[in-house]
């Protein structure tokens, strides 16, 4: 053990001591800068206002005073407004900064995603080229779609065989058949007058119903009452 100590303790004097490793640290991501940006640019936003807060208090005492005093706050006044350009020159430069992590930030993610895009179309081209294999040459779809069309045909066919009336003669007229159905029209005319009601029978014909006793309405003279001078029957009115 002394003599591996020694050996090692020489070894060091000669090529040195291995440095340690330091610890690797991950940089800062361009959200977290953009972040930080953000806030120094807020920082200075409040500072800026601060100072604009002093600067009204100058203006107002300064239309108040004369003399030195009026000096004295004017001088206080353009320090501050000095300190004022410097922060807004700052907060420029900062909000500069801020733009150009963010266009970083949207370069790579738009990178990214256009990875993501072409990975996608390369998979669905694969799948593509398997189906279309699986379908088979362009010839065949032609043959079966010509295959299919004439079996169609034929079964359009078979169906108007089916469908057709045996027992209908194929010799006959139309015009005859058209001549025969005048012929049935004026009968059914013919029948149609014969069964229809007579005039004399229809209601419009009839006198109305009587709605009152028979001798109310109509000037009937009475029987005779007694006997006159003459001897005769005298009728009383």
């Amino acid at each position: 053990i002394f003599l591996k100590t020694y050996l090692s303790k020489g070894m060091n004097r000669v090529f040195g001591k291995a440095k340690a490793k330091k610890p690797t640290v991950a940089p800062p991501s361009l959200t977290d800068a953009s972040a930080s940006a953000g806030k120094r640019v807020d920082d200075l936003d409040s500072k800026i206002a601060k100072l604009d807060s002093e600067l009204r208090v100058y203006k107002d005492k300064m239309k108040t005073c004369k003399g030195s005093a009026k000096q004295l706050y004017q001088k206080r006044a353009m320090d501050v407004l000095k300190r004022k350009r410097m922060y807004e020159k700052q907060r420029e430069q900062v909000m500069g900064q801020q733009f150009n992590i963010d266009q970083a930030s949207f370069g790579i993610e738009s990178a990214k995603d256009t990875v993501t895009t072409v990975a996608a179309m390369k998979s669905a081209n694969t799948q593509l080229k398997s189906t279309i294999t699986e379908i088979g040459d362009i010839d065949d779809i032609y043959d079966i779609t010509d295959d299919m069309a004439d079996l169609m045909e034929d079964m359009d066919e078979v169906n108007n065989v089916l469908a057709s009336n045996y027992a209908t003669p194929d010799d006959i007229d139309e015009a005859d058949l058209e001549a025969e159905l005048d012929l049935l029209e004026d009968e059914f005319e013919t029948e149609a007058d014969a069964d229809a009601t007579p005039s004399y029978l229809q209601d419009d014909a009839l006198p109305a119903q009587p709605t009152s006793a028979p001798g109310v309405e109509l000037d009937i003279p009475q029987a005779p009452s007694g006997l006159g001078e003459d001897g005769l029957p005298m009728r009383v009115r």
